[in-house]
Order: C-alpha cells, then structure tokens, then sequence
C-alpha cells in the first residue's frame, strides 16, 4: 500500500509542475499577442485621427487658354475701350525728349496726352481733325511739332501761343482755312497743301516772327503774297492763286537803295502770273524768284 502511494505521488507530482509551467508560459504569451493588438488598434486609430484632421489642398485650375465661355462673358466694346485709354508711350514710340505717333492704329484722331519733358513731337498720318488750346498748354519744353497728313481743319487761336521755345511747326497736308496765332521764336513754318485762302491769314501774322527764316505756304489757295518778316531766308508760295505782286511784296517801295539780305529762295511757279511785268516787286532780291516770266 505505501509503495502504490509512492508511485502515486511520483508520477502526479511531475505532471502538476508540467501543466503549471505549460499555463504560465501561455498565459504570458497571450497577453503579449494581445498587448500587440492593442497598440496596432491604438495607431490605427491614431493614423485614422491625423487623416480625419488633415485639411484639404484647395484645387484651382488655370487654364493657359481662354474656354469659349470666358469669351462669352467678356463686355462688348471693353478692348476698344482700353485701346483708346492706353498711355501715349505704349499707343507711341517714346524716346528722351521725343514722342513719335505716326500712324497709329487704332486711328488717332486727337493729340495725346505728353509727356512733360517731350521736346520732339511728331504725330503724321493720322486722322486728327482739331487742335485746342489744352493739347500743348502744359509742355512748355516743346521745340518742334510735326502734325502733317491729318484732317485738321480747325485750330483754337491760343494753341501754340504759348509755347515759347517751339522752333519748327509743320502742318502740312491738312485742312486748314485759316492760322492761328504763332509763337515769337518760330523759325521755320510749313502749311503746304491747305485751304488757306489770304482772309484766312491775318495780315500781320508773319511781320512780327523775328526769327522766322523757313516759310512753306505752297498749294493753296492764296490770292496775294502776305507780308513778310526781314528775317526770311526761304519762302515758297507755288501753286497758289496770286494773280499780282506790289513793290511792297518784298522790297521797300519808298527805299531804292533796300536789298533783302536774307532772303535766297522765292518760289511762284504755278501761279496765274507772268513775273516780267512785276519787275519793281523783286528789285531787291539777291536772285530771281522761280515762276513764269513770259
């Protein structure tokens, strides 16, 4: 019987200490798997927030193109508009001191605004058709305006009567009918190819330009020769309607010793004159006037 109980204790004993250590390595090993759980759920979760909080990048397309719908909503006549409105020196060539406007597109059909500085203004081949008495008011600087191959037919009295140091006018190939009043210190003038007609230039106009030496009055409609300033040296009244010349034209009826220094060229071909039967009117040039003598 002792030794039954022998045998006994002997084989359950070892058993026992087996399934203990059995269930506590298991036991320690699920927890392990499932603390592993835990913390994977736990960054999942984690990843699962940071994504929720993450903001959105905002979208915006640009097209490198207009899309037929853009062009649908753009306002009828705008681009004609900011045409007009554009600065003189992107409608212009704008150097130092000088605006060059010569046929410009869109038509220009009034003088620009300038730059304060500008010198040199030259604005041909355009479809201007008035000057006022603004358009150069506040450029005092300007010495030389080149207006020829427009539509002026009209010029407000004061325009360029102000500017004090503007030497060179031209306003040929208008359509003028009458002058305004000129600047003291001009030297050179040209209104070829006009409508003047002599009540169209006052009497005067000339007579007091001291320093006017070049004087282009050709194609027009003039009836009689103006009077004319000591200082001229070159004067071309061609293609005209004078039909008679005066002693006082160009000499000094009064004063046979007079010779007009100055003056080197007098043109009157194209006139309905016979120049031999004026000889009196040119006594004092130092070389006869072009024209017709028989």
């Amino acid at each position: 019987m002792m030794d039954l109980r022998i045998l006994l204790f002997f084989v359950t004993v070892p058993w026992i200490f087996c399934d203990t250590a059995r269930t506590n390595k298991v036991v320690p090993r699920h927890k392990g798997i499932l603390k592993i759980l835990d913390d994977e759920e736990s960054i999942s979760e984690s990843r699962v927030v940071m994504e929720a909080k993450k903001p959105k990048k905002k979208v915006i397309f640009s097209p490198d193109y207009d899309s037929p719908a853009d062009k649908d909503d753009e306002i009828p006549g705008a681009d004609d508009k900011d045409d007009k409105e554009l600065p003189t020196c992107l409608m212009c060539v704008c150097l130092i001191g000088s605006v060059y406007c010569e046929d410009v597109s869109p038509d220009m059909t009034t003088v620009p605004p300038l730059p304060k500085e500008t010198a040199y203004f030259y604005a041909r081949f355009n479809k201007i058709t008035k000057i006022t008495n603004k358009d150069f008011a506040d450029i005092a600087t300007l010495r030389r305006i080149d207006l020829s191959g427009n539509l002026i037919s009209e010029i407000e009295d004061g325009a360029f009567s102000k500017l004090d140091q503007l030497e060179e006018l031209t306003l040929a190939e208008n359509k003028l009918v009458k002058l305004p009043m000129l600047p003291a210190k001009l030297v050179s003038l040209n209104v070829n190819h006009n409508l003047l007609k002599t009540k169209g230039v006052k009497a005067n106009i000339f007579k007091k330009l001291s320093k006017l030496a070049y004087l282009y009055l050709g194609d027009n409609g003039l009836e009689a020769v103006p009077p004319l300033p000591e200082s001229l040296s070159v004067v071309h009244l061609h293609n005209n309607n004078i039909t008679s010349l005066t002693d006082d034209s160009f000499c000094k009826r009064n004063n046979t010793h007079y010779i007009r220094y100055n003056m080197q060229e007098v043109r009157l071909d194209g006139n309905p004159i016979t120049l031999a039967q004026h000889p009196n009117s040119f006594i004092c040039l130092r070389a006869l006037p072009i024209g017709h003598y028989k």
